[in-house]
């Protein structure tokens, strides 16, 4: 077990310092650009002497590097503890898996807004001048302020994209192209010791799942901060109240002791299912209490200007903004589930699908994401309507802090997810007693629920992050054309709609990329481990490093496409044609790509499951004829075939064909959406000034 476990821990760490090398090439070279574009520290009278919003990125960048380190760490070292401790008690593998998953959720959301804090009292004395009595001056002062520190969180963004499509390529390549070669073509169990991929899909849980996850996660609340800050000096009230405008981080504050009060009630003795969903249930219960003592803070009445107009929010319209998200994040997680789980009927019938061919099991898994959207998006525009009503787009960002107020526990569950996984791969390939990888297989059947409840959280707070964002682009732009005019969102201006339409069609341009990256490593995948196990079958030893090495190449070579797309559009479009087409790139890459997300992530963890609920022998082969009592023998069919699936027939190909269609769509693609719309707002944010000053080189809507 240790010794597999160190392949594992060695695997990892050599794709993190690769690709953490190749990454810091790259902020390095975009900081030079924020530098001359945006900072310009050229001692005149419009730019201050010290490169802010450069420096902000830096730190971002760096603190997100480290937050996906963290998590990385964490998870190989209990993936091992949790296979260890199954071998004695199925609950005590959970505590363990679940404790791992806690370091990662409270170490990660401390750190983030641990610097967070640290960078905005650095920058205020010297942004924030005393001397000026004009409130003008002073608004202008505090938005400068958050505007520079938004670079925080386009650090963040900027590496949790690679880090997530990075990660992402690399472990679906090593999971499609084992599952297919081993399981399909050689009739070998998942994870065995024949199967020389089978490291390198160990290794892609932690640098995927838990590198990638971390550090996205983590953007997005860096990045709903920085926003509603941003938005936030809009407000007269909130500017003439103490400490008022810092509600945001206060709102964070109190979620890490709710979530720490709420990880006690993992004691209770339920299902592992069971447990992980009253975490969900209980820590948005406990915030909606904890907040109300925390709007003492904030004045009785917040006056909060957006696009010339002027919107009344009051305390309780705050608290209910906050709510909106909160309770959104729960139904969203909580339909996340209904589809995903092998527990109810949507992912059970794709498992049925099997009985007749992989193309049905394929054909109704899209359908099942599909579906899956209606009750996201409801959630998601009741909270817009009414948090943009109340409090306008302040509103929306205190919506996406609230659906990010219990991040520490979102984390937990969703860290606990890998972990589990990884140590079902140890006690296979250390050939344990069978009855140990039953147990990490239930707890990985729950890890993988949760895993999607997971990316429906980031993926819901990604449309708010982004709207808030957009809001706070908005908003600079109008700041920055300043007696020229103000700037509202027109669909029907020409360079806007035609930014919308370009906009709309990035995510599934990014999706191409991402997915085509994941098919053509597998293929790599499947040739090198169809070569070795005929050798190791014959008494060779498995080359693990081989394998390892053609995922870790194809994803630091593939990464780079689909994060250059994320980052050039947005500024490319605002250059050329002016901030109108930044704004419509913007709205449609919201749109599009919220939709896209939902339903690839929840279409790949449904097949996940319906894969799961397959081989642990549930699916029932009768259900093809509807009727029983035709049988002799209840658990045998007329041709003599047992009644109930098994492992390498026919059906369970089926399935495993469905899981590997899906393993692109909810590890890569799908959740690497989600930082596209978040990256994408929040470089035009950070850009916002510059698009509005210098934009329009080629034609501008002005001079149509």
């Amino acid at each position: 077990m240790l010794k597999v476990n160190q392949y594992i821990k060695d695997g990892a760490n050599t794709f993190l310092k690769k690709e953490y090398f190749y990454l810091t090439i790259f902020c390095v070279m975009f900081s030079v650009l924020l530098l001359v574009a945006v900072d310009k520290p050229w001692h005149d009278d419009e730019h201050p002497p010290f490169p802010y919003t450069t420096f902000s990125f830096i730190v971002g960048a760096a603190t997100s590097m480290l937050a996906g380190f963290i998590g990385m760490r964490i998870a190989t070292s209990t993936n091992v503890k949790t296979t260890y401790l199954c071998n004695t008690d199925i609950n005590l593998g959970f505590d363990a898996a679940f404790r791992g998953g806690q370091v990662l959720g409270f170490c990660l959301v401390g750190i983030a807004l641990l610097v967070l804090e640290i960078l905005i009292l650095s920058f205020k004395n010297n942004v924030i001048s005393g001397e000026h009595t004009d409130f003008e001056v002073v608004r202008y002062q505090v938005r400068e302020l958050f505007e520079f520190v938004s670079g925080y969180g386009l650090g963040g963004s900027t590496v949790a994209l690679f880090g997530r499509v990075g990660g992402g390529i690399y472990t679906k390549a090593a999971d499609v192209g084992a599952d297919l070669a081993g399981k399909v073509k050689e009739s070998i169990d998942e994870d065995s010791p024949l199967n020389p991929g089978t490291i390198a899909d160990n290794v892609g849980d932690n640098v995927g799942d838990i590198a990638g996850m971390g550090a996205d996660l983590f953007g997005s609340l860096a990045e709903s901060t920085c926003a509603a800050l941003v938005v936030s000096a809009s407000s007269n009230a909130l500017l003439l109240t103490d400490d008022a405008i810092y509600f945001p981080l206060l709102v964070t504050s109190v979620g890490i002791a709710v979530s720490f009060a709420t990880i006690w009630f993992s004691k209770i003795n339920t299902s592992i299912e069971n447990k992980l969903k009253i975490q969900l249930i209980v820590s948005t219960l406990l915030m909606t209490v904890a907040l109300i003592p925390l709007l003492q803070v904030l004045p009785e009445t917040l006056d909060i200007s957006f696009a010339g107009k002027d919107y009344l929010c009051t305390r309780w319209k705050a608290y209910g903004c906050i709510m909106l998200g909160l309770w959104s994040g729960l139904v969203i997680g909580i339909s996340t589930e209904y589809y995903t789980s092998k527990t109810y009927r949507p992912t059970q019938e794709l498992a049925e699908a099997c009985l007749y061919d992989a193309a049905t099991n394929i054909i109704k898994g899209l359908a099942l994401g599909y579906l899956s959207n209606v009750i996201p998006i409801i959630c998601l525009s009741i909270t817009v309507l009414f948090a943009f009503s109340w409090g306008a787009m302040y509103g929306v960002a205190l919506a996406a802090i609230g659906m990010l107020g219990c991040l520490p526990i979102a984390l937990t569950i969703d860290g606990y997810g890998p972990i589990s996984d990884n140590a079902g791969g140890i006690a296979e390939m250390s050939n344990l007693h069978k009855d140990i990888r039953q147990k990490t297989d239930e707890l990985d059947a729950a890890g993988n629920t949760t895993a999607a409840i997971g990316k429906g959280f980031a993926i819901g707070s990604a449309c708010l992050v982004a709207l808030a964002l957009f809001g706070a682009f908005v908003t600079r732009v109008a700041e920055t054309l300043g007696n020229h005019g103000s700037f509202s969102v027109d669909i029907l201006e020409p360079f806007t709609f035609a930014g919308l339409l370009f906009g709309a069609m990035l995510p599934y341009w990014f999706s191409a990329l991402t997915m085509k990256a994941v098919g053509e490593a597998a293929e790599d995948m499947i040739c090198e481990i169809g070569r070795q196990v005929p050798l190791i079958k014959a008494g060779a030893a498995p080359d693990h490093e081989k394998c390892i090495d053609i995922s870790t190449k194809a994803s630091l070579k593939k990464m780079i496409a689909p994060g250059a797309l994320v980052i050039v559009s947005p500024l490319l479009g605002g250059y050329l044609f002016g901030y109108q087409a930044t704004a419509g790139i913007l709205a449609g890459g919201i749109v599009s790509g919220i939709q896209i997300a939902f339903s690839a992530s929840n279409s790949g963890g449904a097949w996940d499951n319906a894969k799961k609920f397959t081989e642990a022998g549930k699916l029932n082969r009768s259900l093809m004829e509807r009727d029983t009592a035709k049988f002799g023998d209840e658990d045998t069919m007329p041709n003599g075939q047992s009644v109930w699936v098994k492992k390498g027939d026919d059906e369970h190909r089926a399935a495993v064909i469905g899981d590997t269609v899906g393993d692109p769509l909810k590890d890569t693609s799908g959740p690497s959406i989600n930082i596209l719309i978040k990256l994408s707002a929040i470089t035009s944010l950070v850009f916002g000034s510059f698009i509005a000053a210098e934009g329009g080189v080629i034609i501008s809507a002005d001079s149509m």
